[in-house]
C-alpha cells in the first residue's frame, strides 16, 4: 500500500500539482499506483491505448521516435518531478511514442478518467499542463532548428550544456553529472550515429571540456561548453 504522505511530497515536485494544496494532494495519490521499471523496461509503446498519465519520482525516461529500421530519435528525457503520457489522455489517440526507462526508475500513475476529471474540476492545473505542452512544443522547435542549422559537435556541446544547466541552473565551471545515457542513446538525442558522437566526445575531453566515467560525467567548465556549442 504507497504511503499517501511520500505520494503527496512527489507530486509536490510536479508542475502539474504544485498549486495543490496537502489535502488535494493527499486524495491524489490516494488515486495513484506506483510503478517500478527496470534499466531499459518499457513503459509503454507507441500504439498502445493511453490509459494513464505518468509522472516521475526517481530514475529517468526517454520518450522514443522509432523507424521502420528500428533507428530512434530521443525527442525527451524526463527526470523526478516530471510528467508524461497526457497528449493520448487529451485525444484519446494512441501513444504516439515509446517510453522506456533509461535507468532503475519509479513512476506514479493516474488513471485516464481521474486525469480527465481533474481538468474538469480544476482550472489551475489546466493552466499548469497548458504550460507543459507549450514549452514541449518550444523544445521541439529549439530541436529542429539545431538539426538543421548546428554540426553535430555543437549539438552535442548544447546537449550536455543544457544537462549541466539543469542541475546547475546558476553555474559558471565544474558541474559533476549522474550519467544513465550510452553512446546509442547520446546519438539518438542529437541525430547522429553512435559512432560519430564516439568522435565528438572524445575531442571534447582532449578539449578538456569533459571526463567521462561508467556512471558519472563531468563538465569541467559549463560555461565553457555552452560557447563550443554556439560555434
Amino acid at each position: 500500500m504507497l504511503d499517501t504522505s511520500l505520494v503527496a511530497d512527489s507530486l509536490r515536485r510536479c508542475a502539474l500539482f504544485a498549486h495543490a494544496g496537502d489535502d488535494a494532494l493527499r486524495a491524489l495519490a490516494d488515486g495513484m499506483r506506483s510503478r517500478q521499471f527496470r534499466r531499459g523496461e518499457v513503459v509503454f509503446h507507441e500504439g498502445d491505448a493511453g490509459d494513464s498519465l505518468q509522472v516521475v519520482t526517481s530514475g529517468s525516461v526517454k520518450i522514443v521516435l522509432s523507424s521502420r529500421g528500428g533507428e530512434e530519435a530521443i525527442i525527451a528525457t524526463l527526470h523526478p518531478g516530471e510528467f508524461f503520457g497526457e497528449l493520448a489522455l487529451l485525444d484519446g489517440a494512441p501513444r504516439s511514442t515509446t517510453a522506456t526507462a533509461i535507468e532503475p526508475t519509479e513512476t506514479l500513475s493516474l488513471s485516464r478518467d481521474a486525469f480527465l476529471e481533474l481538468l474538469r474540476r480544476d482550472p489551475q492545473i489546466v493552466e499548469a499542463l497548458l504550460v507543459s505542452l507549450a514549452e514541449v512544443v518550444r523544445r521541439l522547435t529549439g530541436h529542429v532548428e539545431e538539426l538543421h542549422f548546428v554540426d553535430l559537435p555543437g549539438r552535442l556541446a548544447k546537449l550536455i550544456a543544457r544537462l549541466g544547466r539543469e542541475q546547475s541552473p546558476q553555474g559558471s565551471g565544474r558541474v559533476e553529472l549522474t550519467w544513465p545515457y550510452t553512446q546509442s542513446d547520446l546519438a539518438a538525442m542529437v541525430g547522429g550515429t553512435r559512432q560519430s558522437v564516439n568522435r565528438v566526445l572524445s575531442d571534447l575531453v582532449e578539449e578538456g571540456l569533459l571526463t567521462t566515467e561508467r556512471d558519472r560525467l563531468v563538465i569541467h567548465d559549463l560555461a565553457a561548453l555552452e560557447r563550443r556549442g554556439d560555434r
